[in-house]
């Protein structure tokens, strides 16, 4: 076959380099019929992404100076290209798209820049297709129709041939299925759905899930190996284990939890602590290689929404068998430290054990009992000394982990959730001190682990956080200098614990959670990695992910390793062809997680505001673009006041300092506004504010 003997040519050098032309003379081919046939399956190996094409002559894809990845795009029409090879991103003019759209999967030239910088590209293929239904209005003309997506990242808009119209009338709110995408024409769709007013948050949130390739039911080869998992803990499985089913082990989760990964028993010595850190055996249950192992690989993570989760286990074993649940007998890893009283470990070991969780407890209760709410101290009295042992240690810990220069960000989380008759609650999480509690032992036993793991130099998945871009970082100093902020460090020479010291020295000024959320957008993005490169965040050389292998694939791969390790440490070499894997596939899968809780969870607050429209609220400006400014409500809600509905000026934007300024007006992050709502477009995520007064 013409096509694999072309690649063997490519691969062993022999074709590298060489035009259409010179391949017909090397391949001595004269016949136009045969000439055809090889351009034919040069295009073909091209569009496999095996060759790639620059200035006529032809190469290996990885040497062509291609790039795969994915387009991002601009309401305002230009797009950024996001490499699979997380490279920097290329920004993408709108007559270089060639007709690429939101989430398409492309191939892209870099191209030298108009705007005088060197990180343009244009795209030279589209691979796949990113959006499958978008949500929007239906427009009617005569003898054909079209959509508009609420999604004004999405710049096309559909075209719907009076056959497909299927009920949909002139300003209809619709869900529309993409069937065709024409070159240098409008995609074309069918209408599939005319979406009322109280269906509209589910028909965006579908939307968002079907877009991002994300499947929401397992397959059916996955479901039938359920029925070999056992529903208990049968005496087999507990050969061997370390018995601590006698000891005082409790959970410690939110009010709605339903999976449970993590345990904890705290008791006291004449050193100071030993804290046992007790999690889930899932790779007891999930066996490399199967049908459920490689189902719970592709999702890696299990995903949340306001009213329910996309878990990465089925709930056979989420729910069930892996969940330590109150009063059952479960199989874990336990993780057991001894720390002294400065919250140093002078010791550890790790055990496969076996455990019955005394009580499940909720934040909210564990707080109140550390506190020293008498009615619950009674209610759990053989709970208290445990609890007010683990409030100790927990302080002893975080003071250490401040003082190391791990970075502690004080970001304003919304909490979304939807009642029983099916109505939105939106407010900011409240962070009692219960959640350090557990974060606390949580990171002690991830770091733990990760040390142990790395001085023995076997293959692992880290979870590791890169220092800042210099780039940002130095508009970052430029923003603070703005606000007039002094700094004793820059871009180039800056420690964690600057950061730490910043945000005390502010954290009283009005002004001090913008700069937590600048600081937050100035820093890289934690991800994983087969090769340890330190967390800068949490000022920590080793670290990884271990406590939550239900909903997260890298704990379950550590799991693996870890128990590898701990018969024979040298076996644990055939995972250096895995860890790679792993590490890119989930940081992948992780990344597409919060990019879609982000959007559904930007859905439920608009839907929530509606019942606000015409109100005026007390805010702050969150955000400054070049086309209006972000204000950020107090319950989290954000919308954007558009350019045009400003006070009237000639405004210029300035991104170095975050501002938008003109002869009369200045607007600037951390400024206090008054708004009114003025619009709420569910469909679209967007929330429209109008300026009241400064």
């Amino acid at each position: 076959m013409i096509k694999q003997k072309l690649a063997e040519l490519f691969s062993n050098g022999e074709l590298s380099g060489k035009t259409i032309k010179q391949i017909f003379n090397f391949l001595s081919v004269k016949k136009s019929g045969d000439k055809d046939e090889i351009r034919s399956a040069i295009l073909s190996l091209c569009d496999d992404c095996f060759l790639g094409e620059n200035g006529g002559k032809y190469y290996l894809f990885a040497e062509s100076g291609l790039k795969k990845g994915k387009v991002k795009t601009h309401e305002r029409g230009y797009a950024f290209f996001i490499p699979d090879d997380k490279t920097e991103d290329l920004f993408i003019p709108a007559k270089s798209l060639n007709g690429a759209l939101q989430g398409d999967e492309v191939v892209v030239r870099k191209v030298e820049s108009k705007r005088g910088s060197s990180d343009e590209g244009e795209v030279v293929n589209i691979i796949s297709r990113g959006i499958k239904e978008i949500v929007g209005t239906f427009y009617k003309e005569r003898n054909y129709g079209f959509v508009v997506s609420g999604d004004k990242s999405f710049t096309k808009d559909v075209f719907i041939s009076q056959k497909n119209f299927n009920g949909a009338q002139n300003g209809s709110k619709v869900l529309c299925k993409i069937i065709a995408y024409p070159f240098d024409k409008n995609p074309e769709g069918v209408i599939v759905d005319i979406v009322k007013q109280e269906n509209e948050v589910k028909t965006a949130e579908k939307a968002v899930i079907e877009n991002a390739g994300i499947e929401t039911e397992f397959p059916a080869k996955v479901i039938e190996c359920l029925d070999k998992i056992p529903s208990t803990v049968s005496e087999s499985d507990k050969k061997g284990r370390l018995d601590l089913t006698k000891q005082i082990i409790i959970t410690i989760d939110g009010d709605d939890s339903r999976d449970f990964d993590d345990a904890i028993s705290v008791e006291k010595n004449e050193k100071g602590f030993i804290l046992g850190v007790h999690i889930a055996d899932v790779s007891h249950y999930v066996k490399e290689g199967s049908e459920i192992d490689k189902e719970a690989l592709s999702r890696a993570t299990s995903i949340y929404f306001p009213d329910f989760v996309i878990p990465m286990l089925p709930e056979k074993l989420s729910n069930g068998i892996c969940s330590l649940n109150e009063g059952v007998e479960r199989l874990t890893l336990s993780c057991i430290m001894k720390i002294d009283k400065s919250g140093s470990v002078y010791d550890y070991e790790f055990h496969n054990s076996v455990i019955k969780s005394r009580n499940r407890m909720t934040y909210k209760k564990v707080q109140k009992i550390i506190d020293g709410d008498k009615e619950l101290r009674e209610q759990y009295s053989h709970l208290v000394e445990l609890l007010d042992n683990a409030n100790e240690l927990q302080n002893i810990l975080h003071k250490r982990r401040k003082e190391r220069g791990s970075v502690d960000l004080d970001s304003k989380e919304a909490e979304i959730f939807v009642d029983e008759n099916g109505k939105i609650h939106l407010s900011k999480r409240e962070r009692i001190g219960s959640y350090q509690l557990i974060e606390e032992f949580m990171l002690l036993a991830n770091q733990t682990v990760a040390e142990h793991c790395y001085y023995l130099n076997v293959p692992f998945v880290f979870r590791i956080h890169e220092k800042c871009a210099e780039e940002k970082l130095q508009s970052f100093c430029l923003f603070l200098k703005n606000l007039g902020i002094k700094t004793s460090w820059n871009e180039k020479n800056y420690h964690s614990s600057d950061f730490n010291k910043l945000l005390e020295k502010i954290k009283d000024m009005p002004y001090a959670g913008i700069v937590n959320n600048v600081l937050l957008r100035s820093m890289q993005k934690a991800k994983y990695s087969p090769e340890d490169v330190g967390h800068f965040g949490l000022g920590l050389e080793h670290y990884c992910h271990f406590t939550s292998p239900i909903r997260r694939y890298p704990d379950l791969q550590v799991h693996r390793i870890l128990k590898t390790v701990m018969k024979d440490y040298e076996k644990a070499e055939k995972y250096l062809s895995v860890v790679g894997e792993v590490s890119d596939i989930s940081s992948s899968r992780e990344k597409r997680a919060d990019e879609v809780e982000r959007q559904v969870d930007d859905i439920y607050t608009v839907a929530y505001m509606r019942d606000f429209l015409g109100e005026e609220f007390n805010g702050v400006i969150s955000g400054v673009t070049s086309f209006g400014i972000f204000v950020e409500l107090e319950n989290t809600a954000e919308g954007l006041v558009r350019l045009e509905d400003l006070p009237k000026g000639n405004y210029v934007f300035d991104e170095k300092t975050y501002t938008l300024f003109s002869n009369k007006n200045v607007f600037k992050l951390g400024d206090s506004v008054k708004i009114k709502v003025v619009n709420c477009d569910v469909l679209a995520g967007q929330l429209d504010f109008i300026l009241v007064n400064r």
